[in-house]
């Protein structure tokens, strides 16, 4: 039987769900045909824009982050097309795989895990490479707990060579800036159980003007991703296929409490959890992933596993013992680091509440400080 009582959910996703937000989420049933939705959608997109910090259009997909990527390549690129996919973690490698799914040929850029990309070793490629279409980037790698420096990679991909940028945003966006319009990105995709406190389902995807000129001559095979469908539809207040109501009824809670917060004051709350979650783990005498506070996020924190630390007797104790569910390392990492997810409705109680397990499991399970 799973455990009834609350926990200390910090996983970087799903993330908990404010009890305002759960109950706007059993609210009835509506016609999505009708005119109840189509105020609920014209209300949610705009909203989202806001969020987004985008004029651009925006489109809420009944899908994972993953289905908002996957609309982002479809609609932009046709098989055999030379595309930059450039990697630091496990959810940029996801990017990669999808791309080359779709028969792009792809450059795979890797850089360390740990450590941000570097927007001059993106240059040199484009440079040399003048057929190159466009470029993939993760914002924020969940698996690793770095911030990529997407503000200079768009300065090089935009401005100096107008390729057409793609971005990952799933961790980042609604907790960590990323003005779509002041950086010129052209596909930005996110999704719900991150930063905007409601369950998975929906995803979001701003798209520019000289995405909408690459989606006419497109050939990778779409349907269910089709945003020329997604903007017919939302013309006439409705989405082409059926939509997460539930899910629809908490966004459209969650934004009013995030733009009653202020996006600058959801940042800035991210970011003195984030560091109040580094110093603490730091005092703990634990070693961060990320060595270079400039490129840490303020989602998520990668902490190393301490020699002589069973790893799994670690997430296991603090979730049995003290309802603190941390998250694991994911692909290369899976034994080398844990995870802790600060991002949506966090508070530092409940980064306090950590550190006091942490101070009573790890002499448990090996630590030495």
């Amino acid at each position: 039987m799973p455990n009834t009582m609350p926990q200390n959910l910090r996983t970087p996703g799903p993330t908990p769900i404010p009890v305002d937000i759960n109950e706007a989420m059993s609210d009835p049933m509506i016609n999505h045909r009708g005119p109840e939705f189509g105020e609920l959608i014209a209300k949610t997109t705009q909203q989202l824009k806001q969020v987004f910090m985008t004029k651009n259009d925006l489109y809420i997909l009944t899908a994972s982050g993953t289905g908002s990527l996957e609309a982002a390549i479809v609609n932009t690129l046709s098989p055999g097309d030379r595309v930059i996919a450039a990697t630091a973690g496990a959810f940029g490698d996801r990017f990669v795989d999808m791309v080359e799914a779709y028969g792009a040929d792809v450059k795979r850029m890797d850089f360390e895990w740990g450590s941000p990309m570097d927007p001059n070793e993106i240059r040199k490629v484009l440079m040399a490479e003048p057929e190159i279409k466009a470029v993939l980037v993760t914002h924020n790698e969940t698996s690793t707990g770095v911030t990529h420096p997407v503000e200079e990679i768009a300065q090089v991909v935009k401005g100096e060579f107008d390729k057409l940028l793609l971005v990952d945003a799933v961790s980042s966006l609604g907790c960590i800036p990323l003005p779509v319009d002041a950086w010129d990105c052209d596909m930005v995709g996110t999704a719900s159980q991150k930063g905007f406190m409601i369950p998975p389902g929906l995803s979001f995807i701003s798209v520019s003007e000289r995405a909408w000129e690459a989606q006419q001559t497109a050939k990778m095979p779409r349907f269910y991703f089709d945003l020329s469908m997604a903007k017919e539809y939302l013309a006439t207040g409705q989405t082409p296929f059926t939509p997460n109501l539930s899910a629809m009824y908490g966004l459209s809670k969650a934004l009013d409490v995030l733009l009653e917060e202020g996006m600058e004051n959801v940042f800035g709350r991210h970011s003195a959890i984030a560091q109040f979650t580094r110093d603490h783990m730091k005092e703990l005498g634990l070693e961060l992933l990320v060595t270079d506070e400039k490129y840490a996020s303020n989602t998520v924190t990668a902490v190393k596993i301490p020699d002589g630390v069973d790893n799994k007797a670690l997430v296991g104790k603090m979730r049995t013992e003290h309802n603190v569910v941390l998250a694991g390392g994911q692909g290369r990492m899976s034994n080398d680091i844990f995870r802790i997810g600060h991002l949506g409705a966090v508070a530092k109680s409940d980064i306090t509440d950590v550190v006091d397990a942490l101070k009573i499991v790890l002499p448990q399970v090996g630590f030495k400080s």
